[in-house]
């Protein structure tokens, strides 16, 4: 099903992808699934944050820059922490649900994300949307729908992270791993 790009805006586009990984969080918290389909929701959830973060620094991040006073910091914390988060990632989708340190970088993910998400809901989009208009914030909702449909499925920590590098190098990763995860078998 193809989204509509043009009803949401990025604040409600941010928080849905945000609440969709807590939902899948909260599966694995709960011990759902045998190793394998804990291996599969681990994965989801990885691709998931991947084509987010994408799309956060192609768009809402040089937003960010672009219309608060202190944009360029709060920009560059966030990346700091995607940063992090993707060498977690990266790590974390070598192994399996067996292996000794799956668990415990899962669990870090987990913490990583959920501080990474308490700061840009309580912080860095209520300023947004005090700072941009209705009709930016709604073209900025598109630009991340359509981001995340082509960006990289999996972590690529020494990819450039911020524009215009990123914008011309993301696509071109994401057609690569969609189409390793086609061969794959990866959803």
């Amino acid at each position: 099903m193809v989204e509509n790009t043009t009803d949401r805006d990025l604040i409600e586009v941010i928080v849905s992808d945000h609440r969709e990984v807590e939902n899948v969080f909260t599966q694995l918290e709960q011990g759902q699934g045998d190793p394998a389909q804990r291996k599969e929701m681990v994965d989801h959830v990885i691709t998931e944050l991947v084509r987010h973060s994408v799309a956060e620094e192609q768009y809402m991040y040089p937003a960010a820059r672009r219309t608060l006073p202190d944009g360029d910091e709060i920009a560059d914390h966030e990346i700091d922490e995607h940063a992090e988060a993707e060498r977690v990632m990266k790590e974390l989708s070598g192994l399996g649900p067996g292996d000794d340190r799956f668990e415990e970088l899962l669990s870090t993910l987990m913490s990583d994300i959920r501080h990474h998400v308490e700061d840009e809901e309580q912080d860095l989009l209520p300023r947004l949307r005090q700072a941009c208009g209705k009709e930016e914030l709604r073209d900025l909702g598109g630009k991340i729908l359509r981001a995340k449909e082509r960006a990289p499925t999996r972590p690529h920590p020494k990819a450039p992270d911020t524009p215009p590098a990123n914008r011309i190098l993301d696509p071109g990763a994401g057609l690569v791993d969609r189409m390793r995860d086609a061969v794959g078998g990866r959803r």
